[in-house]
């Protein structure tokens, strides 16, 4: 039995349809840009309504929102969240489904060992992952430039992108840690949701403040577009942020699952 083939195929429905739902939004906005960017000051004169919070949450920096770099960054907020619930899903699913299918039993009396188990599961999530962002960055470059007006930076273009991927891996290491550690999820979607929107709102809430310090409460404010667009890279305190949430999230599932007692029913 392989269990990273068994865990990809399982993936392979819904990798299917979270990467169209990511493809048709950046199409649906993307097919906005020219009629915005010729509108430019009807569309400003809109947003300026908006509290500054919003604005920023939405990634609206009226510096280079009308160039191709700064629009996309409008919709990569909403992608982000679209696909951050995706990982987060992932993540809770991994062991908390065998308990809700009442598989545990039998998996767990395979010649492999737990981390043998959890690896090759994490491994399945993560490719899935991968997939999708192959995907979505595939069809983002083609809608871009053809609604581009000007050239643009390729590099920032992949920057601004891969942000969609870091996200995603953070969730993907939260919801591991909640799936080993709750001993029986019966809806793994209201969970995701409820983290992925409750990070969201805090990273809303963070705008509100002007606290730089506060952007750590949230992953979805670890990657600033502006900065992103203005430095083409990322902010090095945020990256390590990042990576040692994804880390410490992954090695506490991997003590708590081998030391964990797991029921079928």
């Amino acid at each position: 039995m392989n269990i990273f083939l068994h865990e990809l195929k399982a993936y392979r429905k819904s990798t299917i349809i979270w990467s169209i739902s990511l493809v048709l939004i950046i199409a649906l906005f993307m097919s906005l840009y020219s009629s915005i960017a010729k509108d430019a000051e009807g569309f400003l004169k809109i947003l300026e309504n908006y509290p500054e919070a919003i604005r920023n949450a939405i990634g609206f920096n009226q510096g280079n929102f009308f160039t191709i770099l700064g629009f996309y960054s409008f919709p990569l907020s909403f992608i982000t969240l679209c696909a951050g619930i995706q990982a987060m899903n992932l993540g809770t699913s991994i062991v908390s489904k065998e308990v809700r299918e009442k598989t545990a039993d039998f998996l767990l009396t395979k010649p492999v060992t737990r981390s043998q188990i959890l690896t090759a599961k994490l491994m399945g999530a993560f490719v899935s992952l991968v997939i999708t962002n192959i995907i979505y960055f595939a069809a983002a470059s083609v809608l871009a430039f053809q609604v581009k007006t000007d050239d643009f930076s390729m590099k920032i273009f992949f920057l601004l992108t891969l942000t969609v991927f870091f996200i995603q891996l953070i969730f993907l290491a939260l919801g591991i840690i909640i799936s080993v550690i709750v001993p029986k999820i019966k809806s793994v979607l209201t969970i995701s949701l409820a983290t992925v929107f409750a990070f969201y709102f805090l990273g809303i809430f963070s705008d509100t403040t002007g606290e730089e310090v506060k952007r750590y409460i949230s992953p979805f404010k670890y990657f600033d577009t502006a900065y992103i667009i203005k430095h083409a890279g990322y902010e090095t305190s945020f990256l390590i942020a990042g990576a040692v949430i994804i880390l410490l999230a992954i090695m506490a599932s991997f003590v708590v699952y081998s030391k964990k007692d797991i029921h079928a029913v």
